[in-house]
């Protein structure tokens, strides 16, 4: 007999034969895109985690030429948000296309309006939501159902799916029912646990699919579209006479709607041989105690029934699948009669309500039923991916007192959750686990994609692939969680106890514990340059132990040195697959590394030749340069040496060090699961302290740059361009130079006599990009920054620290002006150590105006990297001053961040405005004279950022020290943090300014008030992975642009510039790093609004030179052409406009195009597209420079 999915339906063979579906390994989101794309015709979309790859899928396949069911590829259309993607899918419903789109979280709550709309009117689109949290007190990429949920009241239909099977079998059934019910479907599944876990699964056939559908019900759905040739009108304005009657009207077509639903469940398992039902039953005929939940849980609960079942416990579960509309009968028609405790389970919060969504519909069902007196207990699980296991849920049906739960966290607040006891292992007999510990873009998640891909295409088991990771940029700690065996896997919960444990980076061995996870006799890799005396020394005493005692088959491999070697760098992936399937022994070694190369060849054939040629060496050479440990006897005996934490300096301001050791130092360590909740009553807000990032000391780096003081001409580049302030030029007077610690050197200081000068490097911040190298000028040919060893130059460190305790020297920075490369460098960084790729382009831009203005700037962050770098839970790289005083930074949403920032100016404004009057009447009726000179000082800089600040701390001591008794001290005093001007700061990418938050963005720069937009320009929206944006320019390939962006480059720059009173610069560092700094200073003084587009290189770009060479990517773009750098200034006396870039070097750029893998990617897949619009990308340079050259004739001396 054969079994079939999770659902357990027997057939005999010869049907099984007709039935017989290909085995593909996926993911749920493409799963999902599978299906939908055969019924799509039209898909309107926007980015979003954790939903984007669904269209990516889709905009592929179309550009290969991939047909549905119609014969025809599908148009991909993406917009400018979700709101625009949901009101585009609306019209194309209206007009008669089947259309579809894909979405999430803040994505979908933007399409809820059109929801209603596309409802009210029968039309039957199909949203695919890959269910996510929404942003509350801080914002979670990760799934959970607070955004679906709050889409029930809208009209749509909601089918939900548990596993990325059902995805496959579903999917069809809710494009199938909208068209024959009238009515929209929202149809989701968990988003990460269902939509990025990968497994083997049965796929359907294009003429399966085909067959399914009623094409009676698409005639007449195109028969009802608008058109001309018979036209009706819709979206009309009823009065109160008629808009009830007509809003009842749609009764019946929801009454009818779970029953062809259920038809068209029915003709899926006539097809496939499941059982798919509005509600399925799974357990024990006569249970006592049943669960009822949707989503991805249900296979774990499935998983932990079959377990308790075998132990003779009476328990059963019911699967929810039809959410929307709800049939009460369907519900209980699935609960076992026997039933006599029912435990609803909700993936979501809602504060003040009398209970969660799926919980206040059960009991609503079950009123007045033969169930009425069975107590109906609720649970909270799983919000923001949550992990949620067989333990925890072994406990929902221990529980019979708490009618109000949570589950898989400490509650020592209010006391709600329940104890979960010692873990349990329920996979099935036979299962191997596998798990790896890799770095954040070091390539350990693609390569165990492939991994997972080519064990369950190219053997006869079932695979199970997930991935764990943190939402720093790169550079965070990613875990790969692999299972694979002869029977199905439903465990939807991460390995916590493996048969294999890679550990990719070498530094995580005494900060994380990773073999004990390992079963006796397991096999442990780590990735490593040690030999025996080197594993003796670094490996910690607890892990030699383990190994020692529980029989660990221990091996190492030197990945970074083979890297090295070959060419590829920190990107070892590939090596240690390689090492992976030689010791894993699961296909035989031969045939392992032949899929490995081809899978390697899929990969990364859009990078080019030399890069699968280098792949293929490192396949290679992976296989054969494992070393086996033989372990020694004494690591039996050896010493618990516990796990190593970053010292943390108690001497630090008390709101950062309370953090830093109550919660940073727990979640770096892995341990943030453990945190009760009574260690989040200080930050319930979401309000965490700035500065932390400085206490983390992640020592990632492989190379880092080592100071040669005799090649340093002292012009502070290095510091200018570092992306995360790990570079710093120290000033000393004679008494700080006597000071310094033994093994740093100092030399004379230039221009300040008697001065010494030195370069610190924080050694355990640094990311080990190699930027600050790049750019050091050095003398004769000699550079004054090297990249050396880390581990031999971490003493490098204490120079630092020591650095950092030195005062900044006014003097200094006065001399060299603060507003000069030097100069500015002298300033203390305000945004140091965050969490951005090693050479990002964006951070050196912001990084800079903190030390321009950071002790008195607000900033307003647009969602995307920014946000992501510059405030990741528990690292706040934006700190603060001696004084205390630092950026004020706070995220709203992605599409409102410039109205935020415009929302805070105004309450500044407002404030600022009341006290003023309070200070003229005391400049007014003062009797002392300092006190009447301190208010006439303040009013007379009231405007003006740069000196109202002395001239509020001379107005505040005057009054303090004043004994009058004026009514107007008292509440200025009280109000003496809002007195000063402060700087008004808008950040953001070119997703937010030239998308999503365009609108926002112009309104802000037409108000005319004092504030300033920053926006980083990647020309693509990097945060989700590579997507186009309007700042995308013609020919480049990025997630839908496939082939090639056709259309030219917004020019945001000169769409401000036409209002006239905006101030405007177009800026690239890494060109003219004067002109940069420049720039800023005259933005931020300019009393009007302004606007700055910084060019950022990113790793989304495919730079051929790496990201170390990111400033000389900026100069390259400028010299060629394809970037200029100008500013128009309205304040400006004569000249408004200046055009810093020289006339472009266009012969340089088709090679500057070349350079980048957005670029060169489109000249292998379509040589003859490639050349075409090359050619117009560079038309359009030239163009626009001509365009340039105008403006400053137009704008010339009046």
């Amino acid at each position: 007999m054969h079994v079939k999915n999770q659902n357990f339906a027997m057939y005999n063979l010869k049907e099984e034969q007709e039935m017989a579906r290909k085995m593909k390994t996926m993911d749920g989101n493409q799963a999902a895109a599978h299906v939908s794309y055969a019924y799509t015709e039209v898909a309107a979309i926007y980015p979003i985690t954790p939903s984007s790859v669904m269209p990516e899928h889709v905009d592929e396949w179309a550009t290969e030429g991939r047909e549905n069911i119609f014969g025809q590829t599908v148009q991909v259309t993406e917009m400018q948000s979700e709101a625009g993607a949901a009101g585009a899918v609306h019209g194309s419903l209206s007009a008669g296309a089947l259309t579809t789109t894909f979405t999430a979280s803040q994505g979908l709550l933007l399409m809820i309006p059109n929801l209603y709309k596309v409802a009210g009117e029968q039309l039957p689109g199909v949203f695919n939501v890959s269910a996510r949290a929404i942003a509350s007190h801080a914002l979670s990429i990760f799934g959970d159902h607070s955004d679906v949920y709050a889409c029930r009241q809208t009209g749509a239909a909601m089918l939900c799916e548990s596993s990325v099977q059902e995805v496959m079998d579903l999917t069809a059934v809710a494009h199938c029912a909208a068209l024959e019910g009238k009515i929209p479907f929202i149809n989701f599944f968990d988003g990460f646990r269902t939509s990025h876990e990968i497994q083997k699964i049965e796929t359907w056939d294009y003429e399966d699919l085909k067959d399914l559908v009623n094409m009676d019900a698409i005639d007449e759905f195109r028969a009802h579209a608008l058109n001309p040739n018979h036209p009706c009108q819709r979206g009309s304005a009823q009065n109160p006479d008629i808009f009830f009657q007509a809003r009842e009207a749609c009764n019946p077509y929801y009454d009818a709607l779970p029953g062809i639903v259920q038809d068209y469940m029915d003709k899926v398992n006539a097809k496939i041989g499941t059982d798919y039902k509005l509600f399925n039953y799974y357990g024990a005929e006569d249970a006592e105690h049943v669960i009822v939940a949707m989503g991805s849980v249900c296979e774990t609960i499935e998983e932990t029934i079959d377990y308790l079942m075998a132990a003779g416990e009476k328990v059963g579960v019911v699967k929810v699948r039809l959410y929307r509309p709800f049939s009460a009968q369907a519900l209980i028609d699935a609960i076992p009669d026997s039933v006599k405790t029912i435990s609803v389970l909700d993936r979501t919060k809602e504060p003040g309500a009398l209970g969660e969504p799926l919980y206040l519909d059960v009991v609503a069902a079950l009123k007045g039923s033969k169930f009425d007196a069975v107590p109906v207990l609720s649970g909270r699980y799983g919000l923001g991916s949550k992990d949620t296991t067989p333990a925890q849920i072994v406990a929902v049906y221990k529980n019979t007192e708490k009618a109000k739960f949570t589950l898989g966290i400490v509650d020592d607040v209010t006391n709600l959750s329940l104890d979960a006891g010692a873990p349990l292992v329920t996979t099935p007999e036979g299962t191997i686990n596998c798990k790896f510990w890799g770095l954040g873009a070091d390539g350990t998640v693609g390569a165990n994609k492939n991994s997972i891909k080519i064990i369950g295409d190219n053997t006869d088991m079932y695979a199970q692939a997930y991935f764990d990771y943190d939402s720093k940029k790169s550079g965070g700690v990613t875990m790969s969680h692999l299972r694979f065996g002869k029977s199905p896997i439903k465990s939807t919960y991460l390995i916590r106890q493996a048969n294999f444990v890679a550990c990719h980076n070498p530094s995580y061995v005494d900060k994380y514990n990773m073999v004990q996870e390992l079963v006796d006799g397991g096999t442990f890799l780590l990735n490593c340059p040690w030999d025996m005396d080197g594993l003796e020394k670094h490996l910690p005493g607890q892990v030699k132990a383990y190994i020692a005692n529980h029989n660990i088959k221990f091996y190492t491999i030197d990945g970074i040195k083979i890297g090295k070697e070959i060419g590829l760098g920190g990107r070892i992936n590939t090596v240690l697959q390689s090492a992976f399937f030689k010791l894993a022994a699961i296909i035989p070694e031969e045939e392992a590394i032949d899929l490995m190369k081809k899978a390697a060849k899929a990969t990364y054939g859009r990078k080019g030749d030399k890069i699968v040629q280098m792949n293929y060496d490192a396949i290679d050479a992976g296989a054969k340069q494992v070393v086996e440990v033989t372990v020694p006897e004494s690591w039996k005996d050896a010493a618990d040496e516990g796990l190593a934490t970053p010292h943390v300096d108690e001497n630090g301001r008390k709101d950062v060090v309370d953090f830093v050791k109550n919660i940073q130092a727990k979640v770096n360590a892995q341990e943030g699961n453990s945190l009760p909740v009574s260690a989040f009553t200080e930050y319930v807000d979401g309000s965490t302290p700035s500065g932390s990032s400085a206490y983390e000391k992640r020592g990632i780096a492989v190379d880092i740059p080592v100071w040669k003081p005799e090649n340093c001409i002292q012009c502070n580049r290095c510091a200018y361009v570092c992306p995360h302030a790990v570079i710093r030029p120290v000033a000393l007077n004679e008494e700080e130079a006597a000071k310094v610690p033994e093994g740093m050197s100092t030399i004379d200081m230039i221009g300040m006599p008697g001065m010494k000068f030195a370069i610190t490097v924080s050694a355990y911040d640094c990311t080990g990009c190699g930027s600050c190298a790049n750019v050091c000028p050095g003398k004769k040919g000699e550079k004054a920054l090297v990249m050396g060893n880390m581990e031999a130059n971490a003493g490098s460190q204490e120079f630092f620290d020591f650095g950092t305790e030195i005062p900044v020297k006014p003097e200094v920075v006065t001399k060299f002006k603060e507003n000069t490369v030097k100069g500015s460098q002298f300033k203390q960084p305000l945004l140091e150590f965050s969490g951005a790729c090693a050479g990002c382009g964006e951070t050196p831009y912001a990084k800079l105006i903190t030390q321009l203005f950071g002790d008195r700037m607000y900033i307003a962050n647009a969602t995307g990297c920014s946000s992501i770098w510059g405030n990741s839970s528990p690292s706040t790289p934006y700190t603060v001053n001696a004084k205390g005083q630092g950026p004020a930074w706070s995220n709203s949403l992605f599409e409102d961040n410039a109205e935020f920032g415009y929302g805070m100016l105004l309450a500044q404004n407002t404030i600022r405005e009341r006290l003023k009057g309070k200070v003229e009447k005391i400049a007014e009726i003062a009797e002392k004279e300092e006190v009447k000179a301190a208010a006439q000082e303040y009013l007379d800089t009231f405007a003006v950022g740069a000196t109202n600040g002395t001239a509020t701390d001379k107005l505040v001591a005057a009054l303090e020290a004043c004994d009058c008794d004026l009514a107007e001290k008292a509440e200025v005093l009280k109000n003496k943090d809002f007195l000063a001007k402060k700087s008004q700061w808008i950040f953001g990418g070119d997703g937010w300014a030239y998308d999503i938050g365009f609108g926002g963005v112009d309104h802000v720069l037409a108000s005319g008030k004092d504030i300033n937009i920053m926006v980083f320009d990647t020309e693509v929206y990097s945060n989700t992975g590579g997507q186009s944006s309007k700042a995308t320019k013609t020919g480049a390939t990025a997630q839908f642009a496939a082939g090639g962006k056709e259309t030219k480059k917004k020019d945001l720059a000169g769409i401000a510039m036409s209002y006239g009173y905006v101030y405007v610069a177009q800026i690239a560092m890494g060109a003219d790093f004067n002109q940069t700094v420049k720039a800023i200073a005259e933005a931020e003084a300019y009393p009007g609004p302004s606007l700055i587009i910084a060019y950022a290189p990113c790793i989304n770009h495919g730079i051929k030179k790496g990201m170390s060479k990111a400033q000389t990517e900026e100069q390259l773009a400028v010299e060629c052409g394809y970037w200029n750098n100008f500013r128009f200034n309205p304040a400006a006396e004569g000249n408004k406009f200046t055009l810093d870039s020289k006339e472009p070097k266009l012969e340089s750029y088709q090679e500057f195009l070349d350079g980048e893998v957005r670029y060169n990617a489109l000249k292998r897949a379509n040589p003859e597209k490639a050349e075409r619009l090359f050619a117009i990308n560079e038309q359009e340079a030239k163009e626009r420079y001509e365009y340039l050259k105008k403006l400053v004739t137009l704008y010339g001396e009046e």
